[in-house]
C-alpha cells in the first residue's frame, strides 16, 4: 500500500492598503486590510503599530479595517496579519504620515484704520472721532470733568473660522507728543490702570457715540496695571478674545478704557491716524494653525 502525501497549507495573502496620510486637526484615519487564502478561509486578522514617534490607538485591532487615532506627528508604520483556518499567518505594512498644519502670522497695522475710534463724554454730551492721538483718560475741561475711551478693530477675515490661535498680542505705543491730559505725558496720574475688553456687537464709526456704544464682555478682559512711566509701550496678549472672535465670526473689535474713570488720569497711544510715528500705530500680530 502507498502511503497518501499531506498536502502543504498555503499561507494567506495579506494587503494591508496603500499608504495614507492626514494632517492635523484631523487626527485619525482608517486603515482598510483584505486577506485571500488560495487553499482555505481568513479565520483571524490582527493590527498592530510597527514603528513610530509615539504610540497610537487601534480601535479595532481584530478586524480587517480600523479606525487609528494618532497623538502626534510623524511617519507610521502598521502590520496587517492574516491567519487562515488552518493556522498559517500572511503579513503585509502600511505606512501613515501624520503632520502639523503650517503655521501662519498676520500682522495688522492700518493706517488711517476705518475702524478706529473714539468716545467723548462731556458734560453730559457726547463726542466721537478720530485724531492723531488715542487717548484712555479721565480728565477735566474748564473744570468738567469728561472721559474718553477708544474702540478698536482688525480685520481677522483671512483667519479661518476653525483655526487654531496660537498667540495674539496687541501692541500700542506711547504717543511721544500727546494732545490730551497735561500735553507733555503721555502715561499720567496715579490710577491709570486701563482694560481691554471684547466688544460684542456691531457699531458703525459714522455715527458711534457714548451713549450708542457697543456692548462688551468682561470674559477675557486684560487688566493692564497703572504705570509711573511717561512713555510705555504696551505688548498686550489678547489670545483669549481673539480666539473668541474667530471662532463665532463675531469681530467687533476692542474697547480701551480706564479701570477706575478717576480724574487727571490718562494713557495717550498713537493712533493709526498719526503720521509723525507711522512705526507706531496700533498693531495686532495673530499666529495661528489651520
Amino acid at each position: 500500500m502507498g502511503c497518501k502525501k499531506e498536502t502543504e497549507n498555503k499561507v494567506p495573502l495579506a494587503d494591508a492598503g496603500l499608504p495614507q496620510s492626514t494632517t492635523f486637526p484631523k487626527d485619525s484615519v482608517t486603515l482598510a486590510g483584505t486577506a485571500t487564502d488560495e487553499d482555505g478561509t481568513i479565520a483571524a486578522y490582527l493590527w498592530s503599530q510597527v514603528s513610530g514617534p509615539s504610540a497610537t490607538i487601534i480601535r479595532n485591532p481584530g478586524s480587517a479595517s480600523t479606525v487609528v487615532k494618532f497623538a502626534n506627528s510623524g511617519t507610521f508604520v502598521f502590520q496587517l496579519m492574516a491567519v487562515d483556518d488552518l493556522g498559517a499567518t500572511g503579513v503585509d505594512t502600511v505606512s501613515v504620515v501624520v503632520t502639523k498644519p503650517a503655521i501662519s502670522t498676520l500682522t495688522l497695522q492700518p493706517a488711517n484704520n476705518p475702524k478706529e475710534n473714539r468716545l467723548v463724554y462731556f458734560n453730559g454730551n457726547d463726542q466721537s472721532g478720530v485724531g492723531p492721538d488715542l487717548p484712555i483718560s479721565a480728565w477735566t475741561n474748564g473744570g468738567v470733568p469728561f472721559n474718553i475711551r477708544g474702540i478698536l478693530s482688525f480685520d481677522l477675515s483671512t483667519i479661518p473660522q476653525n483655526a487654531q490661535i496660537i498667540s495674539a498680542n496687541l501692541y500700542l505705543y506711547s504717543n511721544p507728543t500727546p494732545l490730551n491730559g497735561n500735553l507733555v505725558d503721555a502715561n499720567f496720574g496715579t490710577s491709570n490702570a486701563m482694560f481691554v475688553q471684547q466688544v460684542i456687537a456691531p457699531w458703525n464709526t459714522a455715527t458711534v457715540n457714548w451713549f450708542n456704544a457697543p456692548p462688551v464682555t468682561v470674559n477675557n478682559q486684560v487688566l493692564v496695571p497703572h504705570t509711573n512711566q511717561i512713555l510705555l509701550d504696551l505688548n498686550i496678549d489678547v489670545k483669549a478674545m481673539v480666539s473668541s472672535m474667530v471662532s463665532t465670526n463675531a469681530n467687533y473689535g476692542f474697547l480701551l478704557r480706564l479701570q477706575s474713570e478717576v480724574i487727571y488720569n490718562s494713557r495717550q497711544f498713537v493712533s493709526s491716524f498719526n503720521t509723525l510715528y507711522p512705526a507706531k500705530i496700533p498693531k495686532l500680530v495673530v499666529v495661528y494653525q489651520q
